[in-house]
């Protein structure tokens, strides 16, 4: 996998690690009164462990900081661009004269395949005709 794809899968670890840090904390928030216009909320759901609810945030915090740690060690693994913005458009400008050159070269291959297809078409016929004419009615 190259280092692009590796970076933007560890893109989408980031989002998803931060929807369930999201996710997990609205969850396990105990309700809050938001004005006294408003009746008292629930109270809050009976929950199976409090030290788990109370550690699931750290751990995911924590997993958070591996991804983007990871993501730091992806970008830095990139190869440095040398010459500035100036170089890179000079490079990009001479691909796309090779690009361009390659693909009228290719463009040139594909007529001639073409041409020699019809011939051969062409030729095939002929021979069908001649071994149909060959045959003698019944």
């Amino acid at each position: 996998m190259d280092i692009i794809s590796q970076l933007q899968e560890e893109v989408n670890t980031i989002a998803s690690i931060a929807f369930n840090t999201f996710g997990t904390l609205q969850r396990d928030a105990p309700p809050v009164q938001l004005s006294p216009n408003y009746p008292e909320p629930p109270p809050p759901n009976p929950v199976e462990d409090a030290a788990n609810v109370s550690e699931q945030p750290k751990l995911l915090s924590a997993e958070l900081v591996k991804a983007a740690k990871q993501f730091d060690a992806l970008v830095a693994a990139l190869p440095l661009s040398e010459g500035g913005e100036e170089a890179q458009l000079h490079r990009i400008a001479q691909l796309q004269g090779e690009n361009d050159a390659i693909g009228q070269e290719l463009q040139k291959q594909l007529e001639a395949a073409e041409k020699e297809l019809r011939q051969v078409q062409e030729l095939f016929g002929q021979a069908a005709d001649n071994c149909f004419n060959l045959k003698k009615p019944d």
